[in-house]
């Protein structure tokens, strides 16, 4: 179990600058082996509680803060390393590859200058937060739907809202995003916002009261030339005292999915309400599924031409993205975070989540362990994994690679403690031009 966590995280970081490799690799199984957790998210307590000394817990903690790495580059090897897997296979309907996008907030409420917000449905507001963004693709690892991080992305400095993070999420996916790929977001993005960046495959969650226009002119009968299309009206609504009857729709579908009976009713060649009828336009299709397990139907748009199954299946493969900061945050313990500069609170999350998707992957390939006699039918799952590293000391005994080991520096010259702090911060002078 130890030697199956520890050569994931030794391939993670063994390319890394020497002496950054080995003190980001006990940062790494710190958080994997939810060190954080009975120390309530506080860093060197948690260092020291897997067995390092005084100076290997600092090497640790200025690896995170400074070290020469950055998250781009190690999700670029994760990735490798499960589509390396013999049992990886990523998951494809009618040839479409979903990737699916989210954003998660970490709560951090007493912090000054938070560079965001996000709505907490508890406090009914928005708190401060570190937002990220997160895309990645979608397959099965042993009977486990795995989603595989392709990037994190940060709030612009300039702007901290969400919306401008999905922006920039969506412009990071679209340059990385191939032919046979689908993106997968939840109604929080508009079918606008994917347009404007050239996704051209999508699958979106819209509103209940969502409404769209024909990509054609009406008949003309009386009174002034119609400009728009007409309105379509994919789920009926009330307003006010009003009922808003839905539109009939262009085609209907059955199938049958576990025994239930499943219907879709399909609006074709739409495009959205301020928009002029024109060849040019770039069309989609509304998508209303019906399912008995689900009170309100599933109302989806896309603009590719495939049946109302793979539809369905495309959009709930977008779950498995909200199990990595699940796996992240309380499984891991780094739902609290007590670190206060500007590249240290972005870099804490970055590594909560690549700890929350190793542990997913970890959990999905080894063996079954339930965490006791009443556990009669164990899954695969990160919080069982987690379960089993919790408490293990950092393992000195293997045999990691040449390059992951301490760097043989010459420091006795250097100063330290709050000397160096103020070396450090003083180490600018700014030039004084007249």
């Amino acid at each position: 179990m130890i030697d199956h966590a520890i050569s994931v995280l030794v391939v993670l970081t063994k390319d890394l600058p020497i002496g950054t490799n080995l003190a980001l690799l006990q940062f790494l199984w710190m958080l994997v082996s939810g060190a954080l957790l009975p120390h309530r998210g506080a860093i060197f307590p948690a260092l020291k509680s897997i067995g390092l000394s005084d100076a290997a817990t600092r090497r640790a903690w200025v690896a995170f803060r400074r070290g020469a790495w950055q998250i781009p580059v190690i999700l670029a090897w994760w990735r490798a390393y499960i589509q390396h897997l013999p049992d990886w296979k990523a998951h494809r309907y009618e040839g479409y590859q979903p990737i699916a996008a989210d954003v998660t907030a970490f709560w951090r409420p007493t912090l000054k200058d938070c560079p965001s917000k996000h709505y907490h449905p508890a406090a009914d507001r928005a708190l401060p937060a570190v937002i990220v963004g997160i895309h990645g693709e979608i397959g099965d690892l042993n009977g486990q739907r795995i989603a595989v991080p392709r990037g994190f992305v940060r709030v612009a400095p300039q702007d901290g809202s969400e919306k401008r993070l999905w922006q920039t999420m969506l412009s990071s996916a679209a340059q990385q995003f191939k032919e046979d790929e689908v993106l997968v977001v939840d109604a929080g993005v508009k079918i606008k916002d994917v347009q404007e960046v050239g996704i051209k495959h999508f699958v979106i969650r819209l509103a209940t009261n969502f409404t769209s226009r024909r990509n054609f002119l009406p008949e003309h009968r009386q009174g002034r030339r119609p400009k728009y299309g007409a309105l379509v009206r994919p789920l009926p609504r009330q307003r006010k005292n009003n009922a808003l009857p839905s539109t009939i729709p262009n085609e209907t579908c059955t199938w049958l999915v576990d025994g239930r009976n499943l219907r879709a009713e399909i609006w074709r060649d739409l495009v959205l309400p301020k928009t002029l009828p024109s060849q040019d336009n770039e069309t989609f299709d509304v998508y209303a599924i019906y399912d008995p397990l689900f009170a309100q139907p599933w109302l989806l748009a896309t603009p590719l031409k495939i049946k109302a199954e793979s539809v369905r299946a495309i959009y709930a493969d977008r779950w498995p993205v909200e199990q990595v900061p699940l796996s992240a945050k309380h499984m891991v313990g780094a739902h609290r975070q007590f670190v206060h500069a500007d590249e240290s609170i972005q870099r804490l999350p970055e590594l909560a989540l690549l700890a929350g998707s190793i542990l997913s992957v970890l959990s999905a390939t080894f063996q079954l362990s339930p965490t006791g006699f009443w556990d009669r039918t164990p899954k695969r799952t990160p919080g069982r994994f987690r379960r089993l590293l919790f408490g293990k000391p950092f393992p000195e005994d293997v045999a990691f690679p040449e390059q992951l080991r301490k760097k043989r520096s010459a420091t006795a010259h250097l100063p330290k403690g709050i000397l160096a702090c103020r070396a450090i911060k003083h180490s600018f002078v700014p030039t004084i031009t007249s």
